[in-house]
């Protein structure tokens, strides 16, 4: 097999986790420049849940009547042109529109890439998903690192997310000549939307518990090192740095992993370790400390979701876009309400006790993984 397609395929992840971690890493800017609370911006980032589950559904009927290919282009160069926008918005509302418009495009491009990772997957004919998350990984950390080193120099955050979107759209170029060509099913029956079964509802749950500590990561671990463990705001992104290079590094090693350990091993084992990472986070208040409880946190949610994409994939009930959206619909679900549902909560009190509801999802989704049995 032509190895542009699956380093096309890198690069669209790594350009995902890139464009995120970049804007997450300044959203403490975007709250002082909008004058948020955390529960006004928990709004801002429900507006990007609402727009992200709205279309996760409909885009499993969108690939099967356009192709991932033509899917994922769309997506992937509409959520990075949408960036340099953010800084420019009238007030809260406008904010929250563009950010509902961001989600429908973030939805769509999750699910068209996992489309074509599992294609690739196939062709190749042994398990490679875990490789392809830890690009999306891999750009997490580098967008955190990438926004640390922004705010040690002072650069302004309009400046800084138009570079983003530019670097973004210069790979995106590349890879929209080098992906799976997966040909229109023009004449398939059924619906443009379709429930999860419940095989897909019960590894979806799992997903849920797993993304909504990628999305509380990926959201509030800055503001936790700010507000919290009182870490200088240089020092601040450093805590998301840790968890996305865990990430990596345990998807890099996670196809080996689940080989030698099997799904359900593996998947109780990480959920221990993110548990008991989060806790350490929460209970010893030290930025350091901080740093390596989040990334505890990170190698333990590192490979739960490549193996419920990979198993929702090669499902034989339902086609590839159809069975990852149905579980991309239920997982991001949790990652993209949990952060506004922690906002919420840190109103009430603070991050850190907010924090503690996904303590206890990480409890839960350790118990249903060691109860999960494999369909078939």
């Amino acid at each position: 097999m032509n190895r542009h397609p699956r380093t096309a395929i890198n690069a669209i992840f790594f350009i995902n986790g890139f464009l995120h971690a970049n804007l997450a890493s300044r959203y403490p800017r975007v709250q002082e420049l909008f004058g948020l609370s955390n529960g006004n911006f928990g709004l801002v980032l429900l507006s990007v849940s609402v727009g992200a589950v709205l279309a996760m559904p409909f885009t499993g009927w969108l690939i099967i009547r356009n192709g991932s290919r033509r899917i994922g282009i769309f997506s992937v160069f509409s959520y990075a042109i949408f960036f340099p926008l953010v800084t420019f918005m009238p007030g809260m509302p406008g904010l929250m529109a563009l950010f509902f418009v961001m989600g429908v495009t973030a939805g769509m491009l999750d699910v068209s890439m996992n489309a074509q990772a599992v294609m690739v997957e196939r062709n190749i004919g042994k398990p490679i998903m875990s490789s392809f998350h830890a690009l999306f990984s891999i750009g997490m950390a580098i967008g955190a690192f990438c926004g640390s080193l922004v705010e040690e120099w002072s650069i302004s955050l309009p400046a800084h997310l138009a570079s983003v979107t530019a670097f973004s759209l210069m790979i995106a170029f590349w890879v929209r000549y080098h992906l799976v060509h997966d040909a229109p099913q023009s004449n398939a029956d059924g619906p443009a939307f379709q429930l999860p079964n419940a095989a897909m509802v019960s590894i979806g749950v799992i997903a849920f518990c797993c993304m909504t500590g990628e999305g509380a990561m990926a959201d509030w671990t800055t503001n936790f090192m700010e507000s919290i463990s009182k870490s200088p705001k240089a020092m601040a992104p450093l805590g998301l740095s840790a968890f996305a290079l865990a990430m990596t590094l345990g998807r890099i090693l996670g196809d080996r992993a689940r080989a030698h350990f099997g799904d359900k091993k593996l998947m109780v084992g990480c959920g221990l370790i993110s548990a008991a990472g989060l806790a350490i986070a929460l209970w010893w208040i030290d930025p350091y400390v901080s740093i390596a409880g989040f990334f505890l946190v990170g190698i333990g949610l590192s490979v739960i979701v490549p193996i419920a994409y990979s198993i929702a994939g090669n499902s034989t009930d339902v086609s590839p876009g159809v069975g990852l959206a149905m579980v991309t619909t239920v997982g991001y679900t949790g990652f993209l309400f949990g952060p506004p549902v922690i906002g919420f909560f840190a109103d009430l009190s603070d991050i850190r006790m907010a924090l503690l509801f996904v303590m206890a999802l990480f409890v839960v989704m350790t118990v249903l993984s060691y109860r999960y049995k494999r369909p078939g």
